[in-house]
């Protein structure tokens, strides 16, 4: 009976051993297991701080598509001879519509973006051609109507410059983050994508293009 106890020693020590290496391995899962629920939610608030940055430029440019053609229209009334002119300015306005379409909403969509940016330079040049005929018509310059919308153009101008500058903070902090190790690993894994930078040519010079001298 002695001799069964002295045998059933080790089994005890190798069954007790055996218990707390599993114990210590499943610690180690379970803490694992924290710190990439933590970098994946870490990630997810990156990424929707980017997208909701990013809601706040389509915001203003929907506003900014939507006065073009009132301001358009209004200089038509003037600007007879000037046919070429407006119709650029409602093409360039068009294809902005068009990309800003394609984003969806989504800024790591790299090409949509990367065609918004080059549809919203071409729109800005075409309104930057428009009012610098506009100084060559006085009554269109007195226009009540049209000093509004010019008003309302600039400030819209302004806050997509602002709201851009916002969105891009918000995608750098994003995507520095996920190229850091070991968030890197779980962004690859779960199918993060880079949120890509909105370059726009909105410097205080251009948009001080699109504002008539009254």
């Amino acid at each position: 009976m002695f001799n069964d106890l002295l045998t059933a020693v080790p089994i005890t020590a190798a069954l007790s051993g055996n218990l707390i290496a599993t114990l210590i391995f499943v610690a180690i899962l379970v803490v694992l297991g924290f710190i990439v629920i933590g970098m994946y939610n870490k990630l997810v608030s990156f990424r929707e701080r980017s997208k909701n940055a990013f809601a706040q430029i389509d915001v203003q440019l929907e506003r900014r598509y939507d006065l073009i053609p009132n301001l358009v229209e209004t200089a038509k009334g003037y600007m007879a001879h000037e046919k070429e002119t407006l119709e650029s300015v409602m093409a360039a306005r068009a294809s902005a519509t068009q990309a800003r379409v394609h984003v969806g909403g989504d800024p790591s969509n790299m090409a949509a973006m990367g065609e918004l940016a080059s549809a919203e330079g071409a729109l800005t040049g075409a309104l930057g051609r428009l009012m610098a005929v506009a100084e060559a018509y006085p009554d269109l310059k007195a226009n009540q109507n049209m000093m509004q919308l010019t008003e309302e153009l600039t400030a819209t101008e302004n806050k997509v410059a602002f709201a851009r500058q916002g969105y891009n903070d918000a995608a750098t902090r994003y995507n520095e983050y996920k190229q850091q190790f070991p968030p890197v690993l779980i962004a690859n894994i779960f199918g993060f994508s880079d949120s890509a930078y909105l370059d726009l040519d909105d410097s205080p010079e251009k948009r001080e293009a699109v504002k008539v001298q009254f």
